[in-house]
């Protein structure tokens, strides 16, 4: 066979051997390429990213003004002046009637948030939805009527690593600014920004302001929200990390149905990571796949067949590296019907059809406990599956859990933290919400607290 010949099989298998999605992917083959422009795709999306300002009142607090004995000797007024703290970030329009779409850093505690758009008006925005697993918030422009440009969604598993993508966005208050790179990486798990770890990383240039803003394709769809950079210095490094838009999509559904938190599956069961000590154990070539732990009675997980020590290798075709792309997969899926998960069982492969439904949430009880304690200004509830799912904590564990805890409030300066499962008081369990209330509205001489975090029980005492 001539060297012609030889060459062209080569070059034959080769292009039969990539991926379908790359087959449309091309370098450029000519200078007159090289002097294409992305002027048109900018044009068609920068109208649909804006600014977002939020603002928020805080107040420097000393807590010795808390002690009437110091205010009357020392003649100190009680209220301390008012100070306005600012943040500055970007969303992108993803409804004509208003609806836009940031992080929820940008927006968090905030009392006032207002909206910038491409032309420089300004509106007034409410906060619709929240959703810090995602680091995700939706905002309404106030008292509107028009019609505003949108981003439509692209699909973010079509993503390559290697396609060109801009970050629009304000970086550091500047005004609106298009940079272009591509993405260096997919399905990013080791992060540590959310809960749900499975991040778009790109060298388009993002920095403070970027927060929020679009990530767009060559076709001008929206396939990221630009959320953190990686860097030593404060500026981009090349390293930013999106939140793909099927996540996006979600929560954005979730807000136009009226709701106030997204709606998603639930598994009620818990996983944890392969290591390659595990591997060798079960006789995997890779520590690859998501180990079943636990798996909560009557959940769809313990309806569905999962057991004690499967191994997720697959879900609806998609392979299963970690625990932190099946969270991924699972809540980007569509609640209703079931999907098709992929285990590894003793040897063997089987697969279950899991119900897409979302966890219950009945018998929370929220309450923000004001009575002077250990406890005040925090937020708790009644341990339900939902609440249970939304810390990741054991659903069968009895108590109450800190959902939130107010900026300065005394919770805070005790150490309480988000996710903290409280036992007992004083050598009274606490069962409820209202058994917690209870107990705080007391005032012992000394507080005899129970606490389990990260799994680990934690004796408390305090003085009264």
């Amino acid at each position: 066979m001539s060297l012609a010949r030889i060459c062209a099989a080569v070059s034959l298998s080769l292009l039969a051997a990539w991926p379908a999605q790359a087959q449309d992917r091309r370098v450029p083959t000519a200078t007159s390429e090289l002097k294409l422009s992305y002027a048109p795709v900018v044009q068609r999306a920068t109208p649909a990213v804006v600014n977002v300002y939020a603002a928020k009142v805080i107040q420097n607090r000393n807590p010795l003004l808390d002690d009437p004995i110091f205010r009357r000797f020392f003649g100190v007024p009680g209220q301390q002046p008012e100070q306005m703290q600012r943040s500055l970030g970007s969303g992108v329009m993803v409804d004509p009637a208003g609806l836009v779409v940031t992080n929820n850093h940008v927006i968090e505690g905030a009392d006032q948030v207002k909206v910038s758009l491409s032309d420089k008006r300004e509106f007034e925005a409410e906060i619709v939805l929240k959703d810090s697993r995602t680091d995700l918030a939706v905002l309404r422009l106030k008292d509107v009527s028009e019609k505003f440009p949108t981003l439509d969604f692209a699909n973010s598993d079509d993503l390559l690593v290697g396609d060109v993508v801009m970050a629009i966005g304000n970086p550091f208050g500047v005004g609106q600014t298009v940079t272009h790179g591509i993405v260096s990486a997919l399905a990013r798990t080791q992060v540590g920004i959310t809960d749900y770890q499975f991040f778009i990383q790109t060298d388009a240039a993002i920095n403070p302001g970027n927060s929020g803003g679009a990530l767009v394709d060559l076709t001008g769809k929206l396939v990221g929200i630009n959320t953190a950079i990686f860097s030593r210095s404060g500026g981009s490094q090349g390293i930013g990390f999106a939140i793909p838009a099927n996540m996006v999509r979600v929560v954005v559904a979730s807000a136009k149905s009226g709701g106030k938190a997204v709606r998603r599956p639930w598994l009620g069961a818990r996983l944890q990571a392969v290591t390659p000590e595990i591997a060798e154990t079960l006789g995997l070539k890779l520590p690859s796949g998501a180990l079943v732990s636990s798996v909560t009675e009557g959940s769809p997980a313990a309806r569905a067949g999962l057991k004690l020590s499967d191994l997720i290798v697959a879900i609806d075709g998609f392979t299963i590296d970690d625990p932190n792309a099946f969270d991924y997969r699972f809540a980007t899926r569509p609640l209703g019907g079931n999907a098709q998960i992929d285990v590894q069982r003793s040897g063997r492969l089987v697969k279950l059809a899991v119900p897409l439904e979302v966890a219950p949430d009945t018998g929370r009880d929220e309450i923000t406990v004001r009575a002077r304690s250990p406890f005040q200004g925090a937020r708790v509830a009644n341990i339900s599956p939902a609440v249970a799912d939304e810390l990741r904590i054991d659903p069968g564990m009895e108590g109450v859990v800190v959902i939130d805890i107010a900026d300065g409030a005394p919770a805070a300066g005790v150490g309480f933290q988000k996710g903290d499962i409280i036992l007992a008081v004083n050598n009274r369990k606490i069962a409820r919400t209202s058994d917690l209330e209870r107990a705080a509205s007391e005032q012992p001489r000394l507080w005899r607290i129970i606490v389990v975090r990260g799994g680990q029980q934690i004796n408390v005492t305090l003085g009264g």
